[in-house]
């Protein structure tokens, strides 16, 4: 049975059995060559585009991506997956340098308040998965969520406290070393369970450490994906890989393992950075898949303000 579904520009939001689940977007959508995103080409894109355009690419062979949170609500909790890029941080990204965006706005007039938030999950740590952990107070970073416990899968700590690359530096300090003397962090295997009907799935290859969301509630199920998946033009092509992975073939393979199981049990796939509809259902495609069209005539159907 199909989630149902209620979308906007900003927000979307989606039932799954008894589980709520709302996308909230930091940044317009941001359009441009797959290559530099994923190892593809626009001619790839453009012979897909029967189904990949307009909703998640245009008629050159573009891609879109979204930059979005999701907050799950089940068992009476309220879980925040993945909190973007954050305002005030000095990234090397020009596009996330320093932002000043309305994005805990967004969240409250979602109903959302950063305040009655109880867990914050990261599928992993890269800067646009977990930089309003904190926010920028009187010259110092805080944690955004004051009343919530910080879920970090043990693996992926480990692996970012011990990288050297510039970004996990930066990431260290203005977003998870203040979690940690905040005392608000929590380190779990990567099966934990978070609530009765949300739980970490390993999905590593992305990072060492990398865990998709699983929501499963009355017989539905939704998996948000993290960077297991980039566009939804790697359900088509599964062995493509995006240009910031830890481990192409260790991604490839659970990329495929978690495609399968999509498919087979009809789950809503919400793609932490797919445009469009966000949320999409698989249907198969030769040994691969593509994405089943009725998903866009769902979302049409519902109304443009979360209810």
């Amino acid at each position: 049975m199909a989630a149902n579904v209620t979308n906007s520009e900003t927000f979307r939001r989606w039932t799954v059995g008894a589980a709520r689940i709302t996308r909230v977007l930091e940044l317009p959508p941001l359009n441009g060559d797959p290559a530099d995103f994923i190892q593809t080409t626009k001619d790839e894109i453009v012979k897909r585009n029967d189904w990949l355009c307009p909703h998640f690419s245009d008629e050159e062979g573009n891609i879109t991506l979204h930059f979005q949170a999701f907050i799950i609500e089940a068992s009476g909790k309220r879980i925040l997956v993945d909190p973007c890029i954050g305002n005030d941080k000095e990234r090397d990204i020009p596009e996330f340098h320093k932002l000043n965006g309305p994005f805990l706005e967004r969240l409250e007039a979602a109903g959302l308040r950063r305040e009655s938030i109880d867990y914050v999950l990261c599928t992993h740590l890269h800067l646009d998965h977990c930089g309003w952990n904190t926010m920028l107070v009187d010259g110092a970073w805080v944690p955004t969520f004051p009343n919530a416990r910080y879920i970090f899968a043990k693996a992926e700590y480990e692996h970012i406290r011990s990288d050297d690359h510039r970004d996990s530096i930066a990431v260290m300090g203005d977003s998870i070393r203040p979690i940690i003397d905040a005392g608000l962090a929590v380190f779990v295997d990567a099966d934990h369970v978070i609530v009765d009907e949300v739980r970490l799935e390993p999905t590593p290859g992305h990072t060492p450490g990398h865990c998709a969301i699983v929501i499963s509630s009355e017989g539905q199920e939704a998996i948000i994906t993290g960077d297991l998946i980039h566009h939804p033009v790697q359900v088509a092509i599964p062995h493509i890989g995006d240009n910031f992975c830890w481990n192409q073939d260790m991604a490839r393979s659970t990329r495929r393992t978690v495609l399968e199981r999509v498919a087979d049990r009809n789950s809503l796939l919400l793609g932490s950075h797919f445009s469009g509809p966000t949320g999409i259902y698989l249907k198969p495609e030769g040994d691969a898949w593509i994405v089943d069209e009725a998903t866009f005539a769902e979302v049409a159907a519902q109304a443009r303000t979360p209810a």
